[in-house]
């Protein structure tokens, strides 16, 4: 494997690690990267897979980017969009900082309005899953349903501890291998060339050798991020169908009360139960998601 200094970063090469780790046999489709204006000169990035129009959209968890879905996407062989959320990958930063779901919402559901000829399913991991259930309700006309990956309204700071402990970690670290060595310790059971691969894909290299992960790159906001309200509320208005799948393996921030008030909220929703699998399910169990996403998807 080539060190970092003699590889040529390009985001469009490196799928055929994707396929070989995890014996797909498919072909690599047209990938393109683009841009969409939200708010005035700003922009939500994301990328395209396939030609035709998309069938559905994905959302990415705080710290991650569209690439989060590479594997998954392989693996569908579907049209489908994978966005950047805002202050993340390529998109520019909202105004309020990386975690205000309500301003989130708004930038997705106008970038949506140019990208989706009709209403497609929306797939929501983490905080692109509470983004989605905002997008969901707010604009019910763009979302035919609703996947959420290890995300409900019950998730706190003391359940995400362990991912937000990692996040708010080093701000620059000396090298890449220092990076790598620090994400390999907090994600002990993927492999390493998956996380070498996660990295180039959410880190920048600085001008004097030091990195930096891509969601650091905007100035913190001191704006007063705008109020979601009761989001469980908000979830148990929603009247397409809904999915929840919940990770079982160590990393879940979702537990057994989550799980009952999700099912009391949306008591015709389906709850789905991935053993072997972290938060991270596109990571973890990428084939097994894609299955569950053309069951629930269609």
């Amino acid at each position: 494997m080539p060190s970092v200094d003699e590889f040529s970063y390009d985001e469009f090469s490196l799928f055929h690690e994707n396929v070989s780790e995890w014996n797909l046999d498919v072909p690599i489709p047209p990938v393109r990267r683009f841009f969409v204006a939200v708010d005035g000169l700003r922009q939500l990035s994301g990328l395209q897979w396939g030609d035709g129009d998309p069938e559905l959209a994905l959302l990415h968890g705080g710290a991650q980017n569209a690439h989060t879905f590479d594997t998954v996407a392989l693996a569908l062989q579907r049209p489908l969009i994978a966005l950047d959320l805002p202050g993340h990958g390529h998109s520019d930063a909202g105004p309020y900082g990386p975690s205000a779901i309500a301003s989130h919402a708004a930038d997705v559901e106008w970038a949506l309005v140019q990208l989706l000829s009709g209403p497609r399913p929306l797939v929501g991991m983490s905080l692109g899953g509470l983004t989605s259930i905002l997008v969901a309700h707010d604009r019910p006309d763009l979302i035919s349903s609703l996947l959420l990956i290890d995300i409900t309204p019950g998730v706190n700071a003391e359940k995400a501890r362990h991912i937000t402990d990692f996040v708010n970690g080093p701000t620059s670290f000396d090298d890449f291998e220092e990076m790598l060595a620090r994400t390999i310790e907090h994600n002990p059971t993927r492999s390493v060339s998956s996380l070498r691969r996660g990295i180039l894909h959410n880190a920048l290299r600085r001008s004097d050798g030091t990195w930096v992960w891509r969601h650091q790159q905007h100035p913190k906001s001191e704006l007063v991020a705008p109020e979601v309200g009761d989001l469980w509320a908000t979830l148990g208005e929603l009247t397409m169908p809904v999915t929840l799948l919940r990770a079982m393996a160590a990393g879940s921030v979702v537990d057994d009360d989550d799980d009952d008030e999700f099912r009391r909220r949306l008591p015709g929703a389906t709850v789905i139960h991935v053993p072997g699998a972290g938060h991270s399910i596109q990571g973890d169990a990428p084939l097994e998601l894609a299955a569950l996403i053309n069951r629930f998807c269609v």
